[in-house]
């Protein structure tokens, strides 16, 4: 039973983007139509539960712990994929911004491609979409959590501004944009991967005084009814229709005021949506893990040594 919730809870909120994508961009009703397409959008939240129980009844045997490191690898990938993204995205559209800043563009491309390369559907389509595609396929073979080197780049970044400014007396905007999308990724991006190293701040009161199978009842009730709940509360107001403080930037491929920075002010909306999924996720598996030591299951050194052997 614990399985299929953590499972169906992932589930659903991999289908709750889908939807909202084919919502958005096909043109579908949404889930609360009545309209055939609407059901369609129905019935696939309860295919996502249906599939969550076939998984786990097809190996009964599957320890708790075994499966939400198979929950934290889902979340892990979209992290990865996320890394890549803001990285070669970033690096991209800087280049881009600074070739148009210095009037360099049109000699490069022609003018027509740069006044579409000045347009932000243009460049959201036909540069940053294929991109962040190709961020998730480098995603699915590399096994590294990017993000511990996004701290890095932030601080290159920044220091290319301090060098730049007072040394060359050069800034654009186009550099603190940068800074800026860097730095927004590596906090929402990181949240997921802190809350399974027990990085982020407890406030605790009686919590160190537990016994363990305590603790372990509070980390699994916990996840569910404030760590899943505020990630639903994130999305379902973000992305609850077209005029959502995340749909509507994506959907007008929002950028800032400043003409000449960098296009990236939609994809900084998204990071919310990345955060609130990837935390979703990681909170499946935390609610596995707090149901194993409750039940005093071996924990994960002693699951990676079993493999081992």
């Amino acid at each position: 039973m614990f399985r299929v919730i953590a499972w169906a809870l992932v589930s659903c909120t991999l289908m709750f983007i889908l939807n909202n994508y084919l919502t958005l961009w096909w043109g579908w009703p949404g889930a609360a139509s009545s309209s055939a397409l609407g059901w369609v959008q129905k019935i696939n939240y309860l295919a996502c539960v249906a599939g969550a129980a076939v998984y786990v009844l097809k190996d009964k045997t599957m320890s708790l712990r075994a499966d939400s490191l198979k929950i934290y690898a889902v979340s892990a990938f979209i992290i990865r994929g996320a890394f890549w993204m803001v990285l070669i995205v970033g690096l991209t559209d800087m280049f881009i911004s600074f070739l148009r800043v210095e009037g360099l563009l049109p000699g490069l491309v022609g003018e027509q491609l740069a006044k579409d390369l000045g347009r932000s559907s243009y460049r959201g389509l036909y540069v940053h979409v294929p991109l962040i595609v190709l961020s998730f396929v480098i995603a699915a073979f590399t096994r590294t959590l990017g993000f511990t080197w996004l701290a890095l780049l932030v601080v290159i970044a920044e220091l290319q501004i301090v060098i730049s400014r007072f040394i060359f007396s050069y800034e654009q905007a186009f550099m603190g944009d940068l800074v800026r999308f860097w730095y927004a990724g590596l906090f929402l991006f990181a949240s997921a991967y802190t809350l399974t190293e027990e990085g982020h701040v407890r406030v605790d009161v009686l919590f160190a005084g537990f016994t363990e199978k305590r603790k372990g009842l509070v980390n699994a009730v916990g996840s569910l009814l404030l760590g899943a709940s505020l990630c639903y509360v994130v999305l379902w107001l973000g992305m609850g229709n077209k005029s959502s403080i995340i749909n509507a930037p994506l959907l007008a491929y929002e950028v800032t005021q400043q003409g000449f920075g960098m296009y990236v002010k939609y994809i900084m909306a998204a990071f919310l949506a990345i955060f609130a999924v990837s935390m979703m996720i990681q909170f499946a598996g935390y609610f596995l893990e707090g149901v194993a030591d409750y039940r005093g299951d071996p924990d994960k050194r002693e699951l990676a040594t079993q493999s081992a052997h």
